[in-house]
């Protein structure tokens, strides 16, 4: 087996989800099945057929069987899976990293109302305490001497405390995939854990952003609310055009492009990809073609806005108030504008890949609009498979604006007018315009691969 190129110490990666699942076949057997998301095609490449470690949570009653194995191998990675106990690993993900975390982070609440922090965040904090130490002890087993651990996400901030004390002889470096609170935000965590989970980050190396204003905002809470200066470095992570090609060009892409294309025929298609959740701002972003088909009438029925939604976090109840939301929001704009020919939204809500790659090969409009986004990747998958010149356009609170504003049109994420603005200037820009727009957005995300944003982790880990 190799090591990744350029760098000669052992790699433990550690995340929540793996690169991998399994389930049981009907015989018994294990089968494996490589799993999709950013970090996993993005880093998946890199680590795959070397003798990285990658551990993660158990998912599956089949990633249960593997997890009694120890390090397993499958699809060409090297894995360690934790078996944690369920109700432990339930309020750990739902309720401390998904339910307060993520708001934190992406500015989710409304402050007049939540957060309310009674005993049973206690008891949730204890039990994220838990699944982070079991991460760490996983870690001081299997950890070769000497080697760099990259830990990812806002799952897993505690491991590096632990580890400093069982492993001493073990580099960490931390990895932020979304934006992170800015003091006023994370001030509303209560405080003991505010400091531990600070405290926590502060015991890697270095931690890294996509960019620089999610490193400063740390940094600024790091300091105000525990009085620590950690490290930081910046990074955005790229996409692997190979495995993004990979899947445009398989059958299942190919028979969802032909469904996508006898559906909306020559029409204009404003096209978006995106968990439906509340920072990605879908609601919004469908209220927005709304006041577009009433303040230019001339695109009834010549324009179709196709969304592939996939559910996410069914465990948090406000996700499944939202998806009503929106679903209700799009049953309505449908009944009021719509014609037995021409039906001008176009949802669909599931977990299908193919069909999402599809829909990014065809758009002539990709609308990215999230409130507030660590990086977001589909900006940059879209651009390298679309056919159609497509215009990007793209909220300034994501993290890719950073990379792509040279050519982007700029959204405000809550300014629906103005977003309708946006997407009639996109709808009416000129072919030889459109041309121009998308060959920069291209060389601009050719220009990075994820390879850069490994060897930037490993480098911190050295400094």
């Amino acid at each position: 087996m190799l090591s990744p190129p350029h760098h000669d110490r052992p790699i433990v990666l550690v995340s929540n989800r793996g690169p991998v699942t399994f389930t049981e076949a009907a015989d018994g057997t294990l089968r494996s099945r490589r799993g999709a998301g950013g970090l996993i095609s993005g880093i998946g490449p890199l680590v795959e057929g070397t003798d990285t470690i990658w551990i993660a949570a158990a998912m599956t009653e089949g990633d249960r069987r593997a997890a009694a194995t120890g390090v397993a191998e499958a699809e060409g990675f090297r894995l360690r899976m934790l078996a944690l106990d369920p109700d432990t690993y339930r309020l750990a993900y739902d309720e401390v990293s998904n339910g307060v975390l993520w708001f934190a982070h992406h500015g989710l609440w409304d402050l007049s109302r939540q957060p309310a922090f009674d005993h049973s965040w206690t008891v949730a904090w204890d039990a994220y305490r838990a699944v982070n130490h079991a991460f760490a002890d996983a870690v001081a087993e299997v950890a070769p001497a000497g080697a760099v651990v990259l830990v990812q996400d806002y799952h897993l901030c505690l491991v590096a405390t632990r580890l400093a004390v069982l492993r001493p002889d073990l580099d960490c470096v931390h990895f932020s995939h979304t934006p992170f609170a800015p003091p006023v935000w994370f001030s509303a965590i209560p405080s003991e854990a505010g400091r531990e989970l600070l405290h926590g980050l502060a015991a890697h190396r270095s931690c890294g952003f996509h960019t620089q204003q999610w490193a400063t905002d740390f940094t600024d809470s790091a300091r105000q609310c525990a009085g620590l200066t950690p490290s930081t470095f910046v990074a955005p992570l790229a996409t692997d055009p190979d495995d993004i090609r990979r899947v445009a060009a398989s059958s299942a892409c190919q028979e969802a492009l032909a469904a996508l294309q006898a559906m909306v025929g020559d029409r204009t298609v404003i096209a978006r990809v995106d968990r439906l959740e509340l920072s990605k701002n879908l609601l919004r972003g469908f209220l927005a073609f709304d006041e577009l088909l009433r303040q230019h009438p001339e695109h009834r029925g010549e324009v179709v806005f196709v969304a592939e939604a996939y559910p996410s976090r069914p465990g948090v109840a406000a996700y499944a108030r939202y998806q009503a939301e929106v679903e209700l929001a799009v049953a309505e704009i449908n009944q009021r504008w719509g014609t037995a020919h021409w039906q001008p939204i176009n949802l669909s809500v599931e977990d299908n890949f193919p069909a999402a790659v599809a829909l990014m090969r065809r758009g002539d409009v990709f609308l990215v609009n999230p409130i507030r986004d660590g990086l977001n990747l589909v900006a940059s998958e879209a651009i390298l498979v679309n056919e159609r010149n497509a215009v990007l356009a793209l909220s300034a609170e994501a993290g890719a604006w950073d990379g792509l504003q040279e050519a982007a049109l700029r959204v405000a994420p809550f300014d629906i007018a103005g977003t309708a603005g946006v997407l009639h200037d996109a709808v009416q820009m000129p072919a030889a315009e459109r041309q121009r727009r998308a060959a920069i957005l291209g060389g601009i995300v050719r220009a990075h691969t994820p390879a850069q944003w490994l060897a930037h982790q490993l480098a911190a880990a050295e400094a």
